[in-house]
């Protein structure tokens, strides 16, 4: 399954702005939620797809780098946010 470009809604509670918002993932946070994470270390932040299956893809354990639709505008921001990935229509299936 591709992941980086595609589009989700997002339907966490972490994130209220963000609810049932349509989101563009731009990157994947490797295992953000663990107590050990240093967002300084390589190979954390993933934008290629390659990277990503070599890191053994999305888990429950990671944060997904997001940008919302402006639907008045007829783009994605320039912002994005982090949510977990299980808020993720796309990700539901890895909730514990």
């Amino acid at each position: 399954m591709r992941t980086i470009g595609i589009t989700t809604t997002y339907d966490g509670t972490e994130l209220r702005y963000l609810r049932g918002h349509r989101v563009r993932i731009v990157a994947v946070l490797k295992n953000a939620l663990r107590a050990d994470y240093d967002p300084d270390h390589d190979g954390q932040h993933i934008t290629d797809e390659d990277d990503l299956a070599r890191a053994g893809g999305v888990t429950a354990d990671d944060r997904v780098e997001v940008q919302p639709w402006l639907e008045a505008e007829g783009r994605f921001s320039f912002v994005s946010s982090d949510p977990r990935a299980i808020a993720l229509a796309c990700f539901a299936s890895l909730k514990r």
